[in-house]
C-alpha cells in the first residue's frame, strides 16, 4: 500500500481520505498524456507536465467525493499535494522508467470551491499528467 499522509486541520473529511493503489499500468506513448481526459465529472485535467508543476482550480462540490489521480513516467517519483481550504492531502507515486505508475487518493464528500494540486518531481526529467474529479455516481 502507498504512504498516504494527511492532515485534518479541523477536518473530518480528511480521515476519510483513502489512498487507491490502482494496479493496473496506464499505457501511453511518448507524446499521448499519461491519463486520458477526464469527460464530464472532470474538474482538471493536466494533461502534460515536466519535472515539478501543479494546477489551481475551482468547482467542488460538496455533495461529491473528489479523486485526485496523477500519472508518471521517467524513474524516480513524485509527491502529490492537494490542498482546498482546511484540507490537505499528500500521496508519493512512484515513476517508472519503462512504464507510467499511477496513484490515486479519494476525499469524502463535503469540499467546496477552489483548490490546489502540486506536484513535486524527484528530477526535471519525470513527466506527469493528472486529473481531479467528482463522480456524480
Amino acid at each position: 500500500m502507498k504512504h498516504l499522509s494527511v492532515r485534518a486541520a479541523g477536518s473530518a473529511v480528511a480521515a476519510a481520505a483513502a489512498l487507491l493503489a490502482l494496479a493496473a499500468p496506464v499505457s501511453a506513448a511518448a507524446d499521448e498524456p499519461l491519463l486520458p481526459h477526464p469527460g464530464p465529472d472532470g474538474l482538471l485535467w493536466v494533461p502534460e507536465g515536466t519535472g515539478d508543476g501543479g494546477a489551481v482550480s475551482g468547482g467542488l462540490n460538496s455533495r461529491f467525493p473528489t479523486v485526485v489521480t496523477v500519472a508518471c513516467q521517467g524513474g524516480g517519483d513524485v509527491v502529490v499535494t492537494f490542498d482546498a481550504g482546511a484540507e490537505h492531502v499528500s500521496f508519493p507515486v512512484d515513476c517508472p522508467v519503462d512504464e507510467p505508475g499511477q496513484g490515486a487518493v479519494t476525499i469524502e464528500p463535503g469540499l467546496s470551491g477552489s483548490f490546489v494540486v502540486g506536484v513535486d518531481a524527484s528530477a526535471d526529467t519525470i513527466r506527469w499528467s493528472l486529473t481531479v474529479v467528482q463522480p456524480e455516481g
